[in-house]
C-alpha cells in the first residue's frame, strides 16, 4: 500500500482553452498524453461520495490501480494499491479504510469516466518539478437505474515540490486566461450530478439564549465526526490516530451522561455502554503507545551508552510487541458488526437526538447546572481520596478523581461555545487536575513496567542499572505529581470559577 498527501486545485475551462496561452511565472513543459479509464465504486446510496471520499480503479496512466482519496485538513490523502484482477471488487486493505462509512453495505460501480489527459510540468529555471498541470477532456457515465452521459473540460494543478504559494500563483494565471471555479468539487461529483447526496450541514454554534438541545447537539455532532475521521488513521496505524479516536469516544460518552437533563437516557445509556466498549478496545494500544514513548524519551535524553541502548532495545521489543498485539485486536473490533451497529446508533443520534422537554428551554437555564453537578461529583471523590485508609485505596480513588475531573473538563469544553470565557476557565482548571493525576498514574504504571522489564533483564543475565535508574526517576515523578495535585485542586476548587454554573 502506497499513500501520499494530494494538494491540488481544479478549474473549469471552455472548449477553446489552451494551457499554452496561460502566463505562468514558471516554465511550463508538455510531457505527453494519456488515455485514462476510471470506474468508481460506492454503496448504492453513495455514502462515500456524500463524505467526500472516492474509490476507483483506473487504467491507462503511470499509476494504474486502485486509488482511494480521503479528505483531510491539509489536502486529500491518496492511497494506492495495484490493479489486481480486472473487476470492481476493491482490495480488502482499501475497503477497510472506508468501512466507517460502508459498514455492511456492498460496493457497486456508480460511474465510469474516460479522460484524455495532456500532461504538463511546471519548473523554475530548469530546477525540479514544482507542480503537475493537466488538461482533461472528460466523458462521464453515471451508472445505475438511469445512465446519464456528460462531457466537459477541466484543468488540475497538483503540487509536486512546490510550496503552497505556487498554487495561488498558478490559480491567478489560469483565472486571468479564462478558467473558473468548477461546478463540483470532483469529477465524480460532477458525473453524479443530482444523484450526489448533499452533506449534512454542521450545526451552527449555539449561544446561551438558544435552546439547550441545540448546544448539546452541536457538541455531539462534532465528536461523532471526530470519531469517524480518526477511523482510517487507526486502521493505517497513523500517528496519534488511536488517541484521537479514544478521546472522541470518551467525550461522547461523557456528554451523554453529563447532559442527561437534555437527552433521554432510555436511548443514550445503551450508546454510552457501547462507547465504553470502544474506548476500552482502544485503551491497551493507546496506553502502550504512551508508555513506550515515555520510557524511550527518558532513555534518549542522556545520549547513547551500551547499557542504555540495551535497555532501550528491551523497551522497544517488549512494548513494541505488546502494541502490535493490541493494535491487531483494535482492528478486529473495528471490523466487527458490533462497531458498525454503534456507528449506526451514532448516525441516528446525530440525525434525531432523543431530546427531553428541558432541551427546548434556553441553554442558560439548563446547562450550567450540568457543569456544577460534574464538579460536585469530582469534589466528593476528592474528599473520599483524602480520607482513604490505605495507600491502595488512595491510589484507586485518585484514579476515580482523575476520571471525574475529565468529565468536568469535557462538560466545560462542550459549553464553551455558548458560555465563552467562563466555561473555558472552568474546563482549563479541571484539565489541570486531570493532567496532574494522569502524570501521577502514568508514572506509577511506568515504574511497575520498568520493574518487570528489569526482572526479565536480570533473568537474561543483562545489566539492569539503566532500568533501575528509570524506576527511580518514575518514583520521583510520581511524588512530584502528587505535590502538584494539591496546588491544582486549590485552583480548581475556587468558588469564583463556578459562579456561572449557579444561574
Amino acid at each position: 500500500m502506497h499513500s501520499q498527501l494530494e494538494v491540488e486545485r481544479k478549474f473549469a475551462v471552455p472548449e477553446d482553452f489552451r494551457l499554452s496561452d496561460v502566463a505562468f511565472p514558471q516554465d511550463l513543459r508538455e510531457d505527453g498524453t494519456l488515455n485514462l479509464e476510471s470506474t468508481y465504486v460506492d454503496t448504492p446510496d453513495l455514502r462515500l461520495a456524500a463524505h467526500g471520499v472516492t474509490l476507483r480503479r483506473r487504467t491507462g496512466g503511470t499509476d494504474d490501480g486502485w486509488h482511494l482519496k480521503l479528505p483531510g485538513p491539509d489536502g486529500r490523502l491518496e492511497v494506492h494499491e495495484p490493479p489486481g484482477p480486472e473487476g470492481v471488487d476493491p482490495p480488502e486493505s482499501l475497503r477497510r479504510l472506508v468501512a466507517v462509512h460502508v459498514r455492511d453495505e456492498p460496493l457497486v460501480p456508480v460511474a465510469r469516466l474516460r479522460t484524455t489527459r495532456a500532461v504538463h510540468r511546471l519548473r523554475a529555471d530548469g530546477g525540479p518539478v514544482l507542480a503537475e498541470v493537466v488538461e482533461d477532456d472528460v466523458t462521464a457515465e453515471s451508472l445505475g437505474d438511469d445512465v446519464t452521459v456528460s462531457t466537459w473540460r477541466e484543468v488540475e494543478v497538483e503540487l509536486v515540490d512546490g510550496g503552497p504559494g505556487l498554487l495561488d500563483e498558478a490559480a491567478a494565471a489560469l483565472v486571468a486566461a479564462g478558467a473558473t471555479d468548477p461546478p463540483a468539487p470532483s469529477k465524480l461529483a460532477r458525473a453524479l450530478g443530482d444523484r450526489l447526496p448533499r452533506p449534512e450541514p454542521r450545526p451552527r454554534p449555539a449561544g446561551r439564549g438558544d435552546p439547550a438541545g441545540d448546544v448539546v447537539r452541536a457538541y455531539v455532532v462534532e465528536q461523532v465526526a471526530a470519531l469517524k475521521e480518526a477511523d482510517p488513521g487507526v486502521r493505517r496505524d497513523a500517528e496519534d490516530a488511536v488517541h484521537q479516536m479514544r478521546v472522541a469516544s470518551r467525550r461522547l460518552r461523557s456528554a451523554l451522561k453529563t447532559f442527561r437533563p437534555v437527552l433521554d437516557r432510555a436511548r443514550t445509556d445503551v450508546v454510552r455502554g457501547e462507547l465504553r466498549w470502544l474506548a476500552h478496545a482502544l485503551g491497551d494500544a493507546r496506553d502502550t503507545e504512551v508508555l513506550r514513548a515515555r520510557l524511550r524519551e527518558m532513555l534518549d535524553r542522556d545520549g547513547h551508552e551500551p547499557d542504555r541502548d540495551a535497555a532501550a532495545a528491551r523497551v522497544d521489543t517488549e512494548l513494541g510487541t505488546r502494541y502490535d498485539r493490541a493494535h491487531r485486536e483494535v482492528l478486529s473490533d473495528l471490523d466487527s458488526p458490533r462497531y458498525f451497529r454503534l456507528l449506526d446508533e451514532l448516525d441516528a443520534l446525530v440525525a434525531a437526538p432523543p431530546l427531553t422537554e428541558a432541551a427546548g428551554r434556553p441553554a442558560r437555564e439548563v446547562l450550567p447546572r450540568t457543569a456544577r453537578k460534574a464538579y460536585r461529583e469530582l469534589r466528593r471523590l476528592h474528599h473520599r481520596a483524602r480520607e482513604a485508609e490505605s495507600a491502595e485505596e488512595h491510589e484507586t480513588l485518585l484514579h476515580e478523581v482523575r476520571k471525574a475531573a475529565k468529565r468536568a473538563r469535557y462538560a466545560g469544553e462542550a459549553l464553551r461555545p455558548a458560555f465563552g470565557r467562563d466555561a473555558k476557565r472552568f474546563a482549563a482548571a479541571m484539565e489541570e487536575v486531570q493532567e496532574v493525576l494522569g502524570e501521577h498514574r502514568d508514572s506509577v504504571i511506568a515504574g511497575q513496567t520498568v520493574t518487570g522489564l528489569a526482572a526479565q533483564a536480570r533473568d537474561d543475565g543483562e545489566d539492569t542499572f539503566e532500568l533501575g535508574r528509570l524506576a527511580g526517576l518514575e518514583e520521583a515523578r510520581s511524588a512530584a505529581a502528587a505535590e502538584a495535585y494539591d496546588a491544582a485542586w486549590a485552583a480548581a476548587s475556587r468558588r469564583k470559577l463556578r459562579r456561572w454554573t449557579r444561574r
